[in-house]
């Protein structure tokens, strides 16, 4: 066997931690592969997961609480058509694999057999975009307290109206290993971290809150004070910005989307929508509609697993596929879906990379990994000083959107009203209200300061949640419902 270098590397370390400890070789994976085929169905795949992750949290300037965890198991998938078995264990054995292996059987009459499993396991190609450190090593538990007491420290620092810091600091480190029956072998060591800091801030009593944070594919060290400084910062900032805040009007109107984290409406009311199971189904409200315009031009959205050092990127996707940037919409053309294996199969259509799976206890399904859309051409000081009346939302809170028609509802953490082409006062308790393909259609001005997210988005669906980065540029949107307090 000769694969590719960097996954050699990864393959080397999900043998030592998931095979060798447990009596297990390629082999023996191939065999139980083998045996799974004795049935007809015509793809299986296991996957083998290690994951060792901590928590810390501090509140009113102690470490309250801390947490560590190790969890490690195997799950065994078989798909026939579009039926699939599926089995785990959180006990890696042979003989595990083998009775999980047995319970597949329940779709076997459904096969057509077509597809013969190989006859060894070979190592696939994939990337190599982050270190593969133990992040949780990176730092001493002493060294990880004061982290989050300089962070506190720094933000009571900066006003004296705080009156409460609560800081959390998050690591794991994740090992994967594929086997499928198509002969591929790959693995991925998969670091990541992420700190969070929300303040809370009182003037004449009343008492507003303010949140920042950020991570990625890193290890602790990557929070130097420069970045420490800046989380408490907009944490703070953000808080006082609501001391001063107005009730928010109500109405249709033009509303100005800020860089980064406001990307997040478009992962969820447009993303979605274009996973390939939804689309299979006909439960999309893009299904069918390739080629179609969806967009006004100059809108443009990928979703891009390769990004060095990123929340949402994978060496591979969780079927050991590598992951890949994959143009969504191009000009307001719709290009494509995002696919898995199963689906991108049954619909005739290439796979992207984008299986992805909570553990080896959930199946996996297409899903976003980095989401953004591409910059324009216009300044945002023009795209602000362009609008006579209307809202300029700088950051999100929650949100909810129906991927059957695109509706969605999403609530602005921070924002001001724009009058006259100025940025005014700040309000508070906005909600935009519309569907994804139409606010695509009523984008009038894309900005050129596309930015992704500081590292913290979570994504969840059918009950798993992943690590995901949305991003986008400053946008003009024509003709928004805002729902307000007044």
């Amino acid at each position: 066997m000769t694969p590719f270098d960097t996954n050699l590397k990864h393959l080397s370390v999900a043998r030592d931690i998931l095979l060798t400890p447990f009596g297990l070789d390629e082999s023996k994976l191939s065999t139980v592969l083998k045996t799974m085929f004795s049935h007809r169905i015509d793809y299986a795949d296991l996957y083998f997961q290690f994951t060792k992750s901590e928590g810390w949290s501090l509140e009113e300037g102690i470490v309250k609480t801390g947490s560590f965890s190790i969890d490690q198991g195997v799950g065994v998938r078989a798909i026939s058509g579009d039926k699939t078995a599926f089995s785990y264990s959180d006990e890696i054995s042979e003989f595990a694999l083998l009775e999980a292996a047995a319970a597949t059987r329940t779709i076997a009459k459904q096969g057509a057999g077509k597809i013969k499993v190989a006859s060894s396991l070979q190592g696939l190609q994939g990337h190599q975009l982050f270190l593969r450190d133990d992040p949780l090593a990176s730092l001493n538990a002493t060294q990880k307290v004061n982290l989050l007491e300089r962070i506190e420290k720094i933000a009571r620092a900066k006003d004296p109206r705080v009156v409460q810091v609560m800081a959390s600091l998050a690591g794991e480190y994740d090992l994967i290993l594929v086997a499928r029956s198509d002969g591929v072998m790959a693995a991925d060591v998969r670091p990541l971290v992420r700190l969070s800091i929300t303040v809370i801030v009182e003037q004449n009593g009343r008492r507003e809150t303010g949140s920042s944070g950020g991570g990625g594919r890193y290890n602790y060290t990557y929070f130097d004070d420069a970045l420490l400084e800046q989380y408490a910062k907009e944490a703070v900032n953000s808080a006082l910005v609501n001391l001063e805040a107005r009730p928010a009007p109500a109405g249709q109107m033009t509303v100005v989307l800020g860089s980064g984290w406001p990307g997040v409406l478009l992962h969820e009311a447009i993303g979605h929508g274009l996973e390939g199971d939804f689309n299979r189904k006909g439960s999309s409200t893009f299904a069918g509609r390739i080629g179609d315009r969806v967009a006004a031009k100059g809108v443009t959205v990928v979703d891009d697993g390769t990004l060095q050092n990123r929340r949402g990127s994978l060496n591979i996707d969780d079927e050991g596929n590598p992951t890949q940037c994959t143009t969504l919409i191009e000009d307001g053309i719709l290009k494509g879906y995002l696919q898995d294996t199963m689906n991108a199969r049954l619909m005739k259509m290439p796979v992207t990379g984008n299986a992805r799976r909570e553990s080896y206890a959930s199946l996996p399904m297409p899903r976003m990994t980095n989401t953004y859309m591409l910059a324009g051409d216009k300044d945002p000081e023009e795209i602000l000083a362009s609008v006579k009346n209307g809202l300029y939302a700088v950051n999100f809170g929650g949100g909810q959107v129906d991927i059957t028609n695109g509706k969605f509802v999403f609530s602005a953490s921070e924002a001001y009203m724009i009058e006259d082409g100025k940025v005014t006062y700040p309000v508070k308790g906005a909600t935009l209200i519309g569907n994804g393909p139409d606010v695509l259609n009523r984008v009038s001005m894309i900005g050129t300061d596309m930015r992704l997210d500081s590292g913290v988005g979570v994504c969840g669906k059918e009950g798993q949640s992943v690590p995901v980065g949305v991003g986008q540029p400053t946008l003009r949107i024509d003709g928004l419902v805002v729902g307000g307090t007044v």
